[in-house]
């Protein structure tokens, strides 16, 4: 078994214990009211994404997502939330530095303590039973947008039982064998929509593609056909089904919780890497951790 068949595997043990912690945490995550940046990289990012939208729809204050990368600087924020699997990727310690230097508090939610983002964030959220050894995230993800998901109280027991049930349920058939992947979310969902594309081109080097729901009219739809398949993770749009159906497209229709929803797509991750003879342990020019040495900082 691969180290990323194992770990996505564990998820609904891991969002548990995740919820568990939020009480023993909840002073050091942002506080109701706070102006709120939630900043990753890669996979990180989309959880920010969909953890900012999960926040300030749930009332707790204005909350924005960025990739550390493209943090506006000049802004002011009460907090910042930086979520980092490694602790080591140089665009999030760049940032945390300076965010320390003009006195911004920041927690850093982790899998790995023993690195350098213990010195550089305020305060720390460890999440290392769900730190992982494989280079494509999965369990580490999710574990970190639950605790801030149930942290503005928005996890329940059912979302674990809908990851269980993502483990186990067929996936449709068929759908390994298809070419092209597109992934629409809404609100939140948006954000996995994002990481469930990004799951498919990493593990599986996949053609995939993800978009706001109501947006895939608006042109994207016009590249879907026989041997292409669009998942759903959230609620469809109405009648947005019948159109992709009637391009030939395999539809997909979430339903389960969208975080569920992006277990499965873990899955399928999986299946296509299979079914292509990849090993999903070594995607192609990937690495746990993007480190930049100071030459690649100047020029990227």
């Amino acid at each position: 078994m691969s180290h990323v068949a194992y770990e996505l595997g564990t998820q609904p043990a891991c969002w548990e214990r995740a919820a568990e912690l939020v009480p023993a945490q909840r002073a050091v995550l942002p506080q109701p009211g706070e102006r709120t940046a939630i900043v990753g990289c890669g996979t990180s990012y989309f959880m920010a994404q969909a953890a900012a939208v999960l926040r300030e729809g749930a009332g707790q204050g204005e909350t924005d997502a960025f990739p550390a990368s493209e943090f506006p600087r000049h802004r002011r924020y009460d907090r910042v939330v930086a979520l980092t699997r490694s602790g080591t990727t140089t665009e999030v310690l760049d940032l945390l530095g300076a965010l320390r230097d003009a006195g911004v508090p920041t927690t850093a939610v982790i899998g790995d303590p023993a690195t350098p983002v213990m010195t550089l964030a305020d305060e720390l959220v460890v999440l290392d039973f769900a730190d992982e050894q494989s280079v494509v995230q999965t369990r580490f993800a999710t574990t970190a947008l639950t605790l801030l998901r149930a942290h503005v109280g928005l996890h329940t027991p059912a979302v674990v039982a809908d990851a269980r049930t993502a483990l186990t349920e067929p996936l449709p058939a068929e759908l390994a064998s298809r070419g092209q992947f597109t992934f629409l979310g809404r609100g939140w969902s948006v954000g996995l929509a994002n990481e469930a594309a990004l799951k498919m081109r990493e593990a599986s080097l996949s053609w995939a593609e993800s978009y706001p729901a109501m947006e895939y009219r608006h042109g994207p739809i016009s590249v879907s056909g026989p041997g292409t398949a669009t998942w759903s993770l959230d609620e469809a749009p109405e009648g947005l089904a019948a159109q992709v159906r009637a391009t030939g497209a395999q539809w997909v229709a979430g339903q389960l919780d969208p975080l569920a929803e992006l277990v499965r797509v873990h899955r399928l991750a999986l299946a296509v890497a299979a079914h292509q003879q990849l090993d999903p342990d070594a995607p192609r020019h990937l690495t746990r951790s993007v480190i930049l040495t100071t030459g690649e900082e100047a020029v990227r």
